[in-house]
């Protein structure tokens, strides 16, 4: 299965470039903007600076308080592990283990997939405002990424509450309880990981809209969460290919973008590897006694 996840991607790439123009690709990426690739990383790091906030705030209300330093870090070394390692959630799986400060693994797990749901809700409302905004003829399909967000998001949440009565208390505790920094936090994420791949496609080379931004970007990112693959090459790839021409643009030019969303989000979990190297340790998680 590790062998798979890892020659999935590379033939979706392959593929993607037999179709379009593989030269076109090379010489985007080649003239890549220096400065624009740059403003990806900023951007994808805020992006994770502000998920490590929001899962701070979803763990606390679970019971399970931790240092904004200690969240910081794990959230990194977790985006670290995720974009290096095949399957896209080891490191949240290990970020639910380390936090549960030898309780039970379950409210540490919950907080995870509920931040993680939140983020799912988040993009979706950008792409509901880039349906408003857009006139590109992509209204079924559309639609339909975005019932298949939502639909994800609480399936994600509510997924063990046929198991486990504590699933509704967690939710209604995060979610309902905090409706207001979550609804924040999770809009600017969706707003700055989008403004990202718009800041990627400028630096190969083309100016997305806001409109194209706000409908192209999660419809393309939301692919990432297709298995079978690593940090979610391939699948984002083959959905610029696809999506790109629909919007009157080249598909070398989704191509390219794709490629560079994805170098500039590796680029920004890079972090991560210093704190898997310096583990934060069940004592640096909790908020020290006042």
């Amino acid at each position: 299965m590790t062998v798979l996840r890892m020659l999935v991607p590379l033939a979706l790439i392959a593929l993607c470039l037999w179709l379009a123009d593989a030269g076109g690709v090379i010489l985007r990426l080649a003239g890549a903007s220096p400065g624009w690739i740059g403003t990806t990383v900023v951007l994808l790091g805020g992006v994770t600076g502000l998920s490590a906030l929001r899962w701070r705030l979803t763990a606390g209300a679970l019971g399970l308080p931790m240092t904004r330093r200690a969240a910081l870090g794990e959230y990194f070394m977790a985006q670290f592990v995720n974009q290096t390692l095949p399957g896209g959630v080891l490191g949240d799986a290990a970020r639910a283990q380390r936090s549960r400060q030898g309780g039970a693994l379950a409210p540490a797990a919950q907080a995870v997939v509920i931040e993680r749901a939140s983020g799912q809700v988040g993009m979706g409302a950008v792409l509901a405002l880039g349906l408003g905004l857009s006139d590109v003829p992509l209204p079924r399909l559309a639609w339909t990424a975005l019932v298949v967000l939502a639909a994800l998001a609480f399936a994600l949440a509510l997924i063990g509450a046929r198991r486990s009565g504590s699933w509704p208390a967690a939710i209604r505790a995060t979610l309902l309880r905090q409706s207001g920094p979550q609804a924040g936090l999770s809009l600017v994420i969706a707003a700055l990981t989008v403004a990202g791949f718009a800041a990627a496609a400028r630096a190969t080379g083309t100016t997305l809209t806001l409109p194209e931004t706000a409908l192209l970007g999660p419809l393309i990112l939301t692919a990432m969460l297709l298995p079978a693959s690593v940090g979610g090459w391939g699948w984002r790839e083959g959905a610029a290919s696809a999506l790109f021409p629909l919007a009157g643009l080249a598909p070398e030019a989704g191509l390219a973008a794709s490629i560079a969303f994805g170098l500039g989000t590796l680029a920004a979990a890079l972090p991560g590897a210093f704190f898997l190297r310096r583990p934060q340790g069940a004592r640096t998680i909790a908020d020290p006694p006042k």
